[in-house]
């Protein structure tokens, strides 16, 4: 007989932990973030390989010293203008970083300059304050990074958004966002620093799968939707897509208050260039009485709702038999001729509210638009009336901004 075999030994089992939404897997092969490759021309020790990897972020850093714009891709550079001559008329003398297509800019002021309302601006849907900056986070542990950047603040949030900019990147990076949004409500509950009652929001921009800003949010003066951006959906009947803008315009530009007084069923209407009816669409849906004047033909079931008159005629010739509460207007023009009739309107006295868009140049953009609300003011002005006028370019815009305008 042989003698029995030595028993084998024991295998230890594997250990198995479950991913967190914080984490990815890394490709095998790949390097953490932040940790060099060696040189193929040195030995790498065993000493150098056990150095931890560092991670770069910047301290969180007194409020109003540096701000994040949202913006629409490839207006940062207008956007960094408009930034750059609030903070100039403010007393500061800050510069802008941005790079086209990237969908923010990052403002960096200088001095003891006054606050940029973000309300003002044109260009930026959305104004943050930037508490700090992270890069070569750990695709396995990024809040290992962000949570000591929010717990330097001591403030306390009523909700916490990670978000991502408005661009082709930034949108692959939607997932992730939704994962760590989780993930850092989680976090911060325990530690006590959510509070519904509180004014301030904070923010986590990701700009890549291992950088990211933090910063904070007025909700007093701040926009309520991620990115700056309301979600509209579509209304089928609806007679072009259009209507989404007017709809966009209704929410950033008037408050809820202001929708109640201003917009009430019974009042009376004007849409210039009307055809084939989206904006008026939004008018009737409003219980609004919409004189449509346009050349071209409207659609059928705003015609049949009884609340349109269309009329064929040249928007830049028509005028109406008595004052208006509203004067609506998408017609495709030269942004200075649109201007100019739409003051000519308001100085008149022709209508009480007018809401139009401006379509912008190719070049000389941000110079355009001011030169545009310059002769808005300077005509007002002239005719003795007082006007309280706002701006912005909308997600539903494209070379475009739209304007409102009333007679304060």
């Amino acid at each position: 007989m042989q003698p029995d075999a030595p028993p084998l030994p024991k295998r230890r089992a594997r250990r198995h932990t479950r991913m967190s939404p914080t984490c990815e897997r890394p490709a095998r092969g790949t390097r953490r973030p932040g940790v060099p490759a060696p040189s193929p021309n040195r030995k790498v020790s065993a000493m150098s390989r056990a150095v931890p990897q560092t991670r770069a972020f910047e301290p969180p850093s007194p409020q109003g010293d540096r701000l994040l714009a949202y913006c629409r891709p490839g207006f940062e550079g207008e956007c960094a203008q408009e930034l750059t001559a609030l903070d100039a008329a403010a007393g500061g003398g800050g510069f802008a970083r941005a790079a086209r297509g990237s969908g923010f800019v990052e403002f960096v002021r200088a001095g003891a300059g006054g606050a940029i309302d973000g309300r003002r601006l044109v260009f930026a849907r959305q104004l943050l304050h930037v508490l700090g900056h992270a890069s070569a986070l750990p695709v396995h542990d990024r809040l290992s990074v962000l949570l000591p950047l929010v717990e330097a603040d001591p403030r306390r949030w009523c909700d916490a958004w990670v978000e991502a900019p408005d661009s082709d990147p930034g949108r692959a990076l939607a997932p992730l966002c939704r994962g760590l949004n989780a993930a850092l409500i989680a976090a911060l509950k325990p530690r006590k620093l959510i509070d519904r009652a509180s004014p301030w929001r904070l923010h986590v921009c990701l700009t890549a799968t291992d950088a990211a800003f933090v910063a904070v949010a007025d909700v007093r003066s701040s926009t309520p939707w991620p990115g700056g951006i309301p979600r509209l959906k579509f209304p089928r009947s609806a007679p072009s897509r259009s209507t989404l803008k007017l709809e966009e315009a209704l929410l950033v530009l008037l408050d809820e208050g202001e929708r109640e007084r201003w917009l009430k069923p019974g009042m009376r209407a004007v849409d210039l260039g009307a055809s084939p009816g989206g904006w008026t669409w939004q008018l009737v849906a409003r219980s609004l009485h919409v004189t449509a004047v346009d050349n071209g033909p409207m659609d059928a079931a705003l015609l049949a709702s009884g609340l349109v008159d269309h009329l064929r005629a040249d928007g830049f010739r028509y005028r109406p038999p008595k004052p208006v509460d509203w004067l609506v207007c998408d017609m495709v023009e030269q942004p200075r001729r649109v201007a100019e009739l739409m003051a000519q309107w308001l100085a008149q006295g022709w209508c009480r509210h007018a809401i139009f868009n401006l379509k912008l140049p190719m070049k000389k953009r941000y110079d355009e638009v001011e030169l545009c609300l310059g002769l808005l003011r300077a005509t007002l002005s002239d005719a003795g009336r007082r006007l309280d006028l706002r701006a912005r370019q909308l997600y539903h815009d494209r070379e475009e901004i739209t304007v409102f305008a009333r007679v304060a």
